[in-house]
């Protein structure tokens, strides 16, 4: 099997989710995450798989969701290399593959690839809780461990794998009018996918794929929570 070729930039958009609600990030504190994560509501994650491109069993990976606390929530991504071998130049959690001194714990595999990837020290990361796995095409099981961070210095990514650091407020991530839907057939494949694309001071960042799909089941997961605990 080949790995499918084109520009997501260019594929029209055949939905905005304007009609769904958003969720009041202004509202959230670290203690109500702590809360929700240890007690999480009756919810449905809405994307847990794409069409793979690969063959071969699933290879079990992880990926830190971080949300950086700041005057105001954010969530950290990178802007990976284009020469890396599976999703090279897209944006991205900080993750990998699980090694085997990970010892099969996602939590832990996450850890050591923001340590390496970006410079974030564990004794910065509060781990929240995992969200359901997100299969890729390209062949990986990911499972999205979400923390608080606090970050006590710079960002220090490394320059193979990593391009860029940056980061996008929550409420940006968390307002369905930003959930672009793409369409399209390749082959006898129909693939759909979600972007997200954040002006970040001039750039765009363009969010799509795997990253968006995890950040549309936060949104899920959230927004879930919120009407479950915050009602008036």
């Amino acid at each position: 099997m080949s790995r499918p070729s084109f520009d997501p930039r260019q594929v029209p958009v055949v939905a905005v989710d304007t009609h769904l609600p958003r969720v009041a990030v202004e509202r959230l504190t670290p203690a109500w995450l702590r809360q929700v994560f240890q007690a999480p509501p009756a919810w449905t994650p809405e994307l847990r798989a794409e069409p793979r491109w690969v063959d071969g069993p699933a290879r079990p990976a992880a990926v830190l969701v971080p949300l950086v606390w700041r005057a105001g929530p954010q969530v950290l991504l990178t802007q990976r290399p284009l020469h890396l071998p599976t999703h090279g130049g897209q944006v991205a959690f900080p993750g990998g593959k699980l090694d085997p001194a990970d010892g099969g714990d996602p939590v832990r595999c996450a850890l050591r690839e923001a340590a390496e990837e970006v410079g974030m020290p564990p004794a910065w990361v509060e781990p929240l809780g995992a969200l359901p796995t997100y299969s890729t095409g390209s062949g990986f099981d990911i499972t999205p461990v979400v923390a608080l961070v606090r970050p006590e210095g710079a960002w220090r990514p490394d320059p193979r794998e990593v391009d860029d650091v940056f980061e996008v407020p929550l409420a940006h991530l968390m307002d369905p009018r930003h959930h672009r839907h793409h369409e399209l057939v390749l082959g006898d494949v129909r693939r759909r996918w979600l972007s997200m694309p954040y002006d970040d001071g001039g750039t765009e960042r363009f969010i799509w794929g795997a990253t968006a799909g995890m950040l549309r089941n936060l949104y899920r997961f959230l927004l879930a929570a919120s009407t479950a605990i915050m009602q008036p």
